[in-house]
């Protein structure tokens, strides 16, 4: 039987296992944007709050100034993760000429009807939290096409530092604004350094773009081998090079099991990986959602499979709220992968109830497949039983 099912939860497992630079995917377009270049003028639809303390509309940058630019979106989870952080920036900045603007390019109803909610964890709806900064809605997504798509970035959030002198200094995730906006801000900022990790980071990514096109072929050993030489020219002893090559001994690990390698050492790997995970909710679902997308795809990985869901059931009760849903559909799919349908049917049920809105409506379309298919299994099992 198909093993390939509920994709709409399968993109999660992009978090795992390396960074989003090694996973992203080939720009769309030729890219024109960079680090240095002037930034594109905004042509921005809807301005949601109302101008305060000088943060009005913005068109052309005010030189001496110094603004984000950053790409949201109301059905992106880590976007609205970002927004509490990006509240924080722009507090700690309000007085030194920074301006945060957050631009998504949905309806401006589908924007309004999520700032009436409550933020999770938080005693205040979203239209009061990002008051702090300017959220703007886009729905022609002009400035997405000038912004996003010339600079060759396809996922969200995104962000992009404007200098004080109105260019390009710096582009990435908004958790990780901290450090390139203070130097900006106090003017230590080297754009040229920066320029070449850049092109650096390029470089890796179109290696890891090989290994993934190899990798999707079956040509796992050749893939491994791309890897290898990855690992060998990496040079630099700075953290960040530090991660990275301990992230690609990793994905070479995942790239070994994928080509059907469960040897003692590839497997003790991975149980090493589960046990370090102990007590951290979220990083026993990434691994498992890393390990669920190995498995659509045809990966059998012995019994680091139902390993992984004893971690996830160990871990779920102490989950916060927000991360429960997907551990128990993680715990559904992999249960189902094995054909344990009756515990997968009791978790894609919690997952259901601990689920609200849209979300509840999807949990409750995946248990109504279970049911499905664990049905058309039932007659295939009462068939072979007879025959016996």
């Amino acid at each position: 039987m198909n093993r390939r099912f509920f994709r709409t939860t399968a993109t999660l497992a992009s978090t795992v296992l390396l960074t989003g630079l090694l996973m992203a995917k080939p720009a769309s377009a030729e890219v024109t944007l960079g680090i240095g270049d002037k930034a594109p003028a905004l042509d921005i639809e809807h301005y949601v709050h109302e101008p305060k303390e000088g943060f009005g509309e913005v068109t052309e940058f005010e030189k001496g100034k110094v603004y984000v630019v950053e790409f949201w979106a109301t059905w992106c989870g880590p976007c609205i993760q970002s927004m509490p952080h990006l509240v924080q920036l722009q507090n700690k900045y309000r007085g030194e000429g920074v301006q945060i603007i957050s631009v998504s390019d949905e309806d401006l109803d589908t924007v309004e009807e999520m700032l009436a909610k409550e933020y999770p964890g938080e005693d205040k709806t979203f239209e009061e939290l990002t008051s702090a900064y300017t959220l703007t809605v886009d729905p022609d997504a002009s400035v997405s096409e000038d912004y996003m798509r010339a600079a060759g970035q396809n996922g969200i959030p995104s962000s992009f530092l404007v200098g004080k002198s109105g260019l390009i200094e710096w582009i990435g995730h908004p958790m990780e604004l901290d450090e390139p906006l203070a130097a900006v801000v106090a003017g230590t900022w080297d754009r040229e350094a920066y320029k070449e990790e850049m092109k650096q980071q390029q470089k890796l990514l179109a290696a890891m773009q090989k290994v993934n096109q190899l990798a999707g072929s079956g040509k796992f050993e050749d893939a491994i081998k791309v890897v290898d030489k990855v690992i060998d020219e990496m040079k630099g002893d700075d953290p960040q090079s530090e991660m990275i090559r301990e992230q690609l001994v990793n994905f070479r690990f995942n790239l070994r099991l994928d080509a059907g390698d469960r040897s003692d050492e590839v497997i003790d790997f991975f149980r090493k990986q589960i046990a370090d995970a102990k007590g951290d909710a979220q990083a026993i679902t990434q691994f498992g959602y890393g390990l669920m997308s190995s498995m659509q795809q045809g990966t059998d990985p012995g019994p680091l499979a139902k390993e992984t869901i004893d971690a996830l059931v160990a871990e779920v009760d102490g989950a916060e709220d927000e991360v429960k849903p997907y551990m128990y559909v993680l715990i559904a799919q992999m249960n189902a992968s094995m054909s344990n349908f009756d515990e997968a049917i009791e978790a894609q049920v919690k997952a259901v109830e601990t689920s609200t809105g849209k979300q509840k409506e999807r949990m409750q379309q995946m248990l109504d497949q279970l049911k499905e298919m664990s049905s058309k299994e039932a007659p295939e099992s009462d068939e072979s039983n007879e025959d016996k």
